[in-house]
């Protein structure tokens, strides 16, 4: 059960999640501040969010240039029905396939994360406000080139209305609890 106040929903449901990856490609992964915690923690997440049966997409921006996601994600979403959307666009609702696939899932509550924090990220966060959808900011799995640079985007990202989350964090609330089933794998992810 979820708690809503000035309608925004507090608490972050299973049942009402959907995750985006948004750009962790291989020409532009390199260049993100701090991005071997980033993607370490952005693998312990999609392995927590597939036990969690959550639906995930997966965003690659003008891969012609940047490449494709790296191969140690995509090994881990091989088979898991993922659907991926290249974008020339920052903002992953302005590519009417993505944001088709979004709307599809009747799913309003979006995970965000991935590069940069301050472009797409950002743009996709405040596009998905403007349509009605609550997006979650992963902190910890998330990254810019430059530490201000994400600082300064989770800061306007909150004060638009967008929820700040963690790795840790999130997958515990969308658990809930140490019966159920996927609680052994996340609590083995987490250590």
């Amino acid at each position: 059960m979820s708690t809503m106040i000035n309608d925004r929903t507090y608490r972050i449901a299973r049942e009402n999640t959907q995750a985006m990856i948004v750009d962790v490609q291989e020409r532009l992964t390199p260049h993100i501040y701090d991005h071997e915690n980033i993607v370490k923690k952005t693998v312990t997440l999609i392995k927590g969010l597939q036990a969690l049966n959550i639906p995930i997409m997966l965003n690659e921006q003008y891969k012609k240039g940047l490449g494709d996601t790296l191969p140690e994600l995509r090994n881990i979403l091989e088979g898991d029905n993922a659907k991926s959307f290249e974008k020339v666009t920052f903002s992953a609702c302005d590519n009417n396939d993505s944001w088709h696939h979004l709307a599809q899932q009747n799913r309003s509550t979006v995970l965000l994360f991935g590069a940069e924090a301050h472009v797409c990220i950002m743009q996709t966060a405040l596009d998905l406000l403007d349509n009605g959808m609550q997006p979650v900011i992963i902190g910890d799995a998330v990254g810019s080139r430059f530490p201000y640079d994400k600082k300064q985007a989770i800061r306007r990202i909150r004060r638009a209305g967008g929820v700040i989350s963690t790795v840790e964090s999130i997958l515990f609330e969308l658990c809930r609890s140490s019966e159920d089933p996927a609680f052994k794998t996340i609590i083995n992810l987490i250590k």
